[in-house]
C-alpha cells in the first residue's frame, strides 16, 4: 500500500486528487495539509469527497506528519511548493510535483534535492497530454525549420500563471527537436505592427475564461498545409489519476528526477 499525502486538500484539485487515491487499488490518501489559518484546517479530509470519517485530519503541519505519508502530492503555488521540497528531501519522503511558474534557479533547486529523494515533477500528468508531448517531437524532427510553429493553449479564469506549463513544455519539446533555445525563440505577445514573423520563433498565445479545464493545440503551419495537434480535457480527474500513478510508481524508486514520459514508459 501506497500512502499519499496531499497539499492543498480543501482546493478543487485537491479534492480531487483524494477521489482518484479512493478510486485506485494500492493507494491511500493518509496525511492531508493545507495552509496556515484555512477554514478547513482540523476537518476530516473524508468529508470532502462525500466519504465516511476518514480519520485523517486536515493540518497544515507538514514536517511534523511526514511519518504519515511515503508520497507527498503537491499541486500548490510556487513558493510553498519549495519550502514541500526541502522538507521531503530531509525525511527522504519521494514527491510528485505538478505545480507550474519555477524560475530557473527554483528549478535548480529541485533538481538538486533529487539527488536525495525521488521525485516525478510534469508539467502535466494527463496521459493524452504526454503522448502529444511525443508527437509533437517527432513532427518537429521531421520538419525541422520549414515551418512555423504556434502553441495556443485555453484553461479557466482563476488560473494564474500564463503561458501554462504544459504549452512551456511543449515549446520546450518542439525546441529541443530541432535544436533551438526556447529562452530566445519565444514569442509571447504580438502588438502593434510588429513586423514579418522572425524565422525560427515558437509562438505562444494564451486564453483565459470560465471553467475551461485545459484546451492545447499546437500549429505546426507550412506554406499549402498546417498540422494541428490538439489536446481538450474535460476533467481534473484526468491530471489527479494521472498524478495518483506517478505516486504508485515513484514509491518504487530510491532518487531522481523523472516526468511522466518516465511513468508512462515513453521515454526513449
Amino acid at each position: 500500500m501506497v500512502r499519499v499525502g496531499i497539499t492543498g486538500a480543501g482546493g478543487r484539485m485537491g479534492r480531487t486528487l483524494m477521489e482518484a487515491c479512493n478510486e485506485t487499488r494500492g493507494v491511500k490518501c493518509t496525511a492531508a495539509f493545507e495552509r496556515s489559518g484555512h477554514p478547513l484546517l482540523g476537518t476530516d479530509a473524508g468529508s470532502l469527497t462525500g466519504e465516511k470519517a476518514s480519520g485523517v485530519l486536515i493540518t497544515d503541519d507538514i514536517a511534523g506528519n511526514v511519518d504519515e505519508f511515503d508520497v507527498l502530492i503537491d499541486f500548490s503555488v510556487v513558493n510553498a511548493t519549495l519550502g514541500h521540497v526541502e522538507v521531503c528531501g530531509k525525511a527522504g519522503k519521494k514527491m510528485v510535483i505538478g505545480t507550474t511558474g519555477f524560475t530557473h534557479e527554483q528549478q535548480e533547486f529541485i533538481e538538486a534535492e533529487s539527488g536525495d529523494i525521488a521525485v516525478v515533477w510534469s508539467a502535466n500528468f494527463s496521459a493524452g497530454v504526454n503522448v502529444m508531448f511525443k508527437l509533437l517531437e517527432e513532427g518537429a524532427k521531421a520538419f525541422g525549420d520549414t515551418v512555423d510553429v504556434e502553441i495556443l493553449e485555453a484553461h479557466h479564469r482563476h488560473k494564474v500563471d500564463a503561458p501554462s506549463g504544459t504549452a512551456l513544455k511543449m515549446g520546450e519539446v518542439v525546441a529541443k527537436a530541432t535544436n533551438r533555445d526556447l529562452r530566445t525563440a519565444a514569442v509571447y505577445e504580438r502588438r502593434g505592427h510588429t513586423g514579418e514573423r522572425k524565422e525560427g520563433t515558437i509562438g505562444f498565445q494564451t486564453l483565459r475564461g470560465g471553467d475551461i479545464t485545459g484546451e492545447h493545440t499546437v500549429m505546426f503551419c507550412g506554406l499549402g498545409e498546417r498540422i494541428e495537434v490538439v489536446h481538450k480535457s474535460w476533467s481534473r480527474m484526468t491530471y489527479a489519476s494521472g498524478a495518483v500513478r506517478a505516486a504508485q510508481w515513484v514509491a518504487k524508486k530510491k532518487n531522481g528526477l523523472f516526468d511522466m514520459q518516465d511513468v508512462l514508459g515513453l521515454r526513449e
